[in-house]
């Protein structure tokens, strides 16, 4: 029988890729069988939006359990800790599930490395935990290729516009930046832009590998709609995060990785999870009210009936104009240079059959060579002296006693994670990779026991 935690994913990871799937009556059963599981199963949260999302959604009405009393594991009601595990075996890992789905070894190597990096830089969103959701199921799915060919279309000595063939994102983002950056170190700037990618990963990845050649980087991508326009309540945009990073004499560039959105789904969630209200101006619904009830907005996510707001929130009293227009450029740049799609032709769901479908993505990758312009030890020194005299500047009374500057947090994650030996894999994160383990060719054999498992 599978965990809380493995039905909790389940469900999840259900609504996630069939965002109609509560249209469809093989789908509603399908939910209906795993929510009946989760509400018996024994570590079951029956506070769990989940039961809400059912009900309201799908039309499963299954009663949320009564609240258990926590039982005692020698006198300490202590729940086991989540285990850790070292980063090269996490990354090794993730390897071998992407050799197993066909990816040549060169571009698994680059695959895992871009996820791992996510993880060791405390942004789990976008690590371990994308690896079956939005990778492997995607593939399995037939909507994501294991290894499609990159082909350039246009090419001159300074831009290219490539096409990723709906291949692994997580290889063609580093083989854009790559090609930016050999421009930029013969030519002083290189420009690519992509067009049929799919996912690529934490958009930080990108710049830094620019940084790292002693270039400033930017990058961007749409994503699926889910930001609608100021003034305006349908989703259009993508969350499209735009990147830059710039290389400073610190242990550690300035990166600065963000969605053009005021929060984002997971962050909702989490709320959800700590059953507080959603701040005010950062979702709202088709009547144009910005909502604050943190269930009602999950809830009404799905059904697509409410929106996220860009930087800044609902309307231009915090001028969120400004966060609509930086949502804007990201899509325009990632869509008029490729004739790509947008918008509903993005949204990765047939809204005819409820099926899953085709995500392509634009992608855009700058990088400019620094050295022609200064030299890069003045240019990291003058960086790193405006970084610092900010770092250093008088904190709120009111705050935690230090101010960060982007690239910063990151880099205190992989000190701290470094330091404790990995990475933490909660029990849904288990269950996923034991998933993985049994059901691809040749896994079993290599990892007949997972560091967690007893």
């Amino acid at each position: 029988m599978s965990s809380s935690a493995e039905l909790r994913t389940e469900l999840l990871d259900l609504i996630g890729t069939n965002p109609g799937g509560h249209l469809d009556a093989a789908l509603r059963s399908t939910f209906a069988d795993k929510l009946k599981a989760y509400a018996a199963s024994d570590d079951v949260d029956p506070s769990d939006v989940l039961f809400a999302i059912g009900s309201s959604v799908y039309g499963v009405s299954v009663p949320a359990p009564a609240k258990k009393a926590k039982t005692t594991n020698g006198g300490s009601g202590e729940e086991e800790p989540d285990p850790i595990v070292d980063f090269d075996y996490m990354k090794k890992f993730m390897y071998q599930v992407f050799l197993s789905y066909g990816v040549t070894p060169e571009r698994a190597e680059i695959c895992s490395d871009v996820l791992i990096e996510s993880d060791k830089r405390g942004i789990d969103s976008h690590g371990l935990g994308r690896l079956k959701p939005i990778y492997c199921d995607r593939m399995d799915n037939g909507i994501l290729f294991p290894d499609k060919p990159i082909d350039v279309l246009k090419e001159t000595e300074t831009t290219a516009l490539l096409d990723g063939n709906l291949g692994l994102g997580l290889y063609i983002g580093p083989y854009a930046m790559d090609m930016a950056i050999k421009k930029a170190k013969k030519h002083g700037v290189g420009f690519v832009a992509v067009k049929n990618s799919t996912h690529y990963g934490i958009a930080g990845y990108y710049p830094t590998m620019a940084t790292e050649a002693g270039c400033i980087g930017l990058t961007g991508t749409n994503a699926r709609p889910s930001i609608a326009p100021t003034f305006g309540v349908e989703p259009m945009l993508g969350t499209n995060p735009l990147t830059f990073g710039i290389p400073s004499d610190d242990a550690f560039p300035f990166v600065i990785d963000c969605a053009t959105s005021t929060n984002q789904r997971g962050k909702i969630e989490k709320y959800a999870r700590e059953g507080v209200p959603t701040p005010q101006g950062a979702v709202i619904d088709l009547d144009g009210i910005e909502r604050t009830d943190t269930d009602g907005i999950l809830r009404d996510m799905v059904l697509g009936k409410c929106a996220l707001t860009p930087v800044g929130g609902a309307g231009d009293k915090m001028a969120g104009y400004k966060g609509y227009g930086w949502a804007t450029t990201v899509e325009l740049l990632c869509t008029a240079i490729q004739s790509g799609p947008w918008g509903e032709d993005v949204c990765g769901i047939d809204r005819a059959t409820g099926k899953p479908k085709p995500m392509p993505l634009g992608h855009f990758f700058l990088a400019i060579d620094i050295e022609p312009l200064v030299g890069i030890d003045t240019f990291k020194k003058n960086a790193g002296g405006l970084l610092r005299a900010l770092r250093d500047s008088t904190k709120s009374p009111a705050g935690p006693g230090r101010i960060w500057t982007a690239g910063e947090p990151e880099n205190d994650a992989r000190v701290e994670r470094t330091a404790q030996g990995g990475m933490k894999v909660p029990k849904s994160l288990q269950a996923n990779m034991v998933k993985l383990r049994d059901a691809r060719p040749g896994l079993k054999e290599k990892y007949e026991k997972l560091p967690f498992e007893k």
